[in-house]
């Protein structure tokens, strides 16, 4: 019963264990599902489940026949335009970081569109090339048709060499891009999208960011026209700096002006862009009107001859014909098409999502993974490379109307139009001018080293997670790096288990609100009670620190006291098996010189045994362990005699830590500590009773709901075995302890006798 007395509540209810409310509640038994109950339901088939199969694999089949025609068409067309002119341009600066002809960029532009447009969940995304991949899909290509280029015929000639490489390479980008999109497809299929989610927005920022730094070095040749050799293995940023610093009397002076001019204005464009975007109808084109102009002056001032610049070259109009991927360049590079794929993934899901929640529609992770594998394979059979969506690309299309896909669809048309009709226009234009637009798309990712300081004042352990992330992917690469920070990033979180904050609580205000006692000062904590408190899970690898913690918390090693107050029993029974302690009608009598050094060994010889549970059946009296022992026989005192353990932060307990959880409770109840567990759900004590957690020493009944709900019963089970207690004392006061320490048994007095006592009273001899 609940009563309400203005901002403040009395509750009125029983003291509940947990076996307790469970039955006065009539707790039912649930029936939880198997594997096999699972597999059944996923095999089932129905009208309706397949309906919202064919609906979930085919999403336009669900959003198209809803299009507003007159409401979004004009504003799907802006979208289109403006994002197709962007996709064109990014495709061609983007190749370059693939390492392959520009041209290829134009497909990689234009094939993800059309199979996002039929299988994709978000409405606003711009799938196609992305600086990161391609920087990663470039990686890859450098190191494994670098290998092919040691082995070509030296006798060849240099034309037939270099056409050799080039297909190489797009080879292997093709083929790299082909088995990527397997794998996205094949961990879409098996729904487990939720894989994305080890990467964490920290990582995801500091990986970009380095990303963003590799294709600044990687873009350093094209603006200063150098030749730099390809590198691939760990440290290949420093080298190809190193390489470019020690040619640097060799730059082009044309190519280095014209992208640093080009680099500038696009800068200083996006700016206004971004500051002016609510008072702009629609972003300022600057990328194609740079690019324009850049193609008209390079070919009206025959930059190519005068300058030796370097150009895009011939571009093919039309399609090439589909390619073969190579099975065996599956076999090298499985484990960077991993890596590309999760990365693609992880980039458009995290955009997706941002316009989801913006927009308030519904994604779905899985399906997100089948519409980019497929776009992926699809691209990689036709001599594209891997893509997911770029945040500038997909801005624009946000930014400029675009409502639905249908603007996504209206884009591949106009990259269409220049891969058919207007292509050859671009054969002019200088690299140094695509390397400078691509430098143009990465402020964004550059600007996020502000990210440090943010996570330092929030989360020292994201900001850690952050440095470490940019550090291995610097140095070790985007594929070794990218493996480096989700193990560190997990690594993060297994220590902050491993090693959780546990504390020791007590009542604040006479209330049922107990929190940390080193955080306030008003604190009442009933006497013999320790309340600990556990924040994480326990398992393997943190069990041993939690059994340290708490034996902190409470002040002693439960097992050490155990063992002293064995060797003490054993040691009074050989007292009285010697005749050395004996019973009188008045009490007991214990005559000895003390104990031979020889039953200290044989303790320590037999340590198990002092580790069982303490009897004291056989003997005629009971033992007050906190009282002083005969012959100065020491055992530790010890004031507690409840022990609540707080689990209401610990989800799961594996079979390891739950046997050392076990010797622990043993521990403390063999010294007549009783313990307590609150704050579990059913779920965990069902777990506990399947694996037979609970015997006649460790009972269910140690569960109880609340840390209040223990702690008054425990106020209960005291008061009324004080009470007990009192009534015997008056019932019975015959038995007291005298030690002769010499033997003589001529004056003996004594004026203290207390039931369940040892009371030891020193003797003098009359003469």
């Amino acid at each position: 019963m609940i009563e309400p007395i203005g901002n403040q509540y009395v509750v009125a209810r029983p003291v509940y264990s947990a076996n307790a409310f469970g039955e006065e509640h009539k707790k039912k038994h649930r029936h939880h599902k198997t594997f096999l109950d699972h597999l059944k339901l996923c095999c089932s088939c129905s009208t309706q489940k397949a309906k919202r199969i064919a609906l979930s694999l085919f999403p336009i089949a669900s959003w198209l026949p809803a299009y507003r025609l007159k409401e979004w068409l004009l504003s799907d067309i802006v979208s289109g335009i403006s994002t197709g002119l962007v996709a064109v341009l990014q495709g061609l600066a983007f190749a370059l970081l693939v390492t392959i002809p520009p041209r290829y960029g134009l497909y990689a532009a234009f094939f993800p569109v059309i199979i996002y447009f039929f299988l994709g969940t978000s409405k606003h995304i711009s799938v196609g090339p992305f600086p990161v991949l391609s920087m990663m899909v470039g990686a890859v290509v450098t190191k494994v048709a670098s290998d092919a280029s040691t082995t070509m015929d030296l006798s060849n000639s240099t034309v037939n060499n270099e056409s050799i490489l080039e297909q190489k390479k797009l080879m292997v980008a093709t083929t790299v891009t082909v088995l990527s999109g397997i794998i996205q497809l094949a961990l879409g299929v098996l729904r487990i999208g939720f894989v994305v989610i080890y990467l964490s927005e920290s990582l995801i920022s500091a990986f970009t960011t380095a990303a963003a730094v590799h294709v600044l070095v990687s873009q350093l040749k094209f603006m200063l026209q150098l030749s730099v050799p390809a590198f691939t293995d760990p440290f290949s940023l420093f080298k190809v700096l190193e390489s470019v610093f020690t040619q640097i009397e060799k730059t082009n002076i044309a190519d280095l002006v014209t992208s640093l001019i080009i680099l500038f204005i696009v800068f200083v464009f996006k700016e206004i862009n971004q500051r002016y975007k609510s008072k702009l109808p629609v972003p300022i084109p600057i990328e194609l009107i740079m690019t324009v102009i850049a193609t008209g002056v390079s070919y009206g001032f025959d930059f190519e001859h005068r300058f030796n610049v370097s150009v895009v070259g011939e571009m093919n109009t039309g399609f090439e014909p589909p390619i073969t991927p190579d099975v065996q360049i599956f076999q090298d590079t499985i484990g960077d098409s991993f890596g590309i794929a999760i990365v693609g993934f992880a980039v458009a899901f995290s955009v997706a999502s941002v316009y989801s929640l913006k927009y308030d529609y519904p994604i779905d992770g899985n399906q997100e993974l089948i519409a980019l594998g497929l776009s992926n394979i699809f691209t990689g059979s036709f001599r594209g490379f891997a893509g997911s969506t770029a945040l500038s690309r997909s801005g624009v299309q946000e930014s400029t109307g675009g409502k639905t896909q249908v603007a996504g669809l209206l884009s591949a048309v106009i990259v269409l139009i220049v891969i058919v009709a207007i292509a050859f226009l671009l054969a002019p234009l200088q690299k140094s001018v695509l390397a400078a637009l691509a430098l143009g798309n990465l402020k964004g990712m550059l600007m996020q080293f502000a990210e440090i300081g943010r996570l330092w004042r929030k989360d020292k352990y994201d900001c850690l997670i952050w440095i470490m992330t940019f550090i291995f992917a610097i140095v070790l690469g985007l594929g070794l790096g990218l493996a480096a920070s989700v193990a560190f990033q997990l690594l993060t979180i297994v220590f902050r288990t491993q090693f959780p904050k546990c504390s020791t609580l007590a009542n604040i205000g006479r209330s049922n609100i107990y929190k940390n006692k080193k955080d306030y000062s008003d604190m009442y904590e009933p006497e013999g009670v320790k309340i600990f408190r556990c924040p994480s899970p326990i398992y393997f690898a943190n069990i041993s620190f939690f059994k340290q913690k708490l034996i902190d918390a409470v002040g002693f090693s439960p097992l050490r006291i155990l063992r002293k107050r064995n060797k003490a029993l054993k040691k009074i029974r050989k007292l009285q098996k010697k005749g050395l302690l004996q019973v009188t009608p008045k009490g007991f009598i214990c005559t000895a010189d003390g104990l031979k050094d020889s039953d200290e060994e044989l303790d320590n010889n037999r340590i198990e045994e002092l580790d069982q549970p303490i009897n004291t059946t056989d003997l005629p009296f009971q033992i007050d362990w906190n009282a002083n022992l005969p012959l100065n026989i020491m055992v530790p005192k010890i004031s507690l005699h409840s022990l609540i353990l707080d689990f209401s932060a610990v989800s799961f307990l594996d079979v390891s830590s739950m046997r050392g959880l076990k010797t622990i409770l043993q521990e403390f109840i063999r010294i007549n500590v009783d313990v307590y567990i609150v704050g579990t759900d059913d779920d965990f004590i069902e777990k506990l009773a399947r694996c037979e957690f609970f015997d006649d020493e460790v009972k269910d009944s140690i569960f109880f709901l609340t840390i209040h709900d223990a702690v008054l019963h425990i106020l209960m089970k005291k008061d009324y075995s004080a009470s007990k207690l009192n009534f015997s004392q008056e019932k019975d006061k015959k038995f007291d302890f005298t030690i002769n320490t010499n033997g003589g048994l001529r004056y003996r007095e004594y004026q203290v006798r207390v039931f369940n006592k040892f009371i030891f009273i020193q003797t003098s001899q009359q003469k």
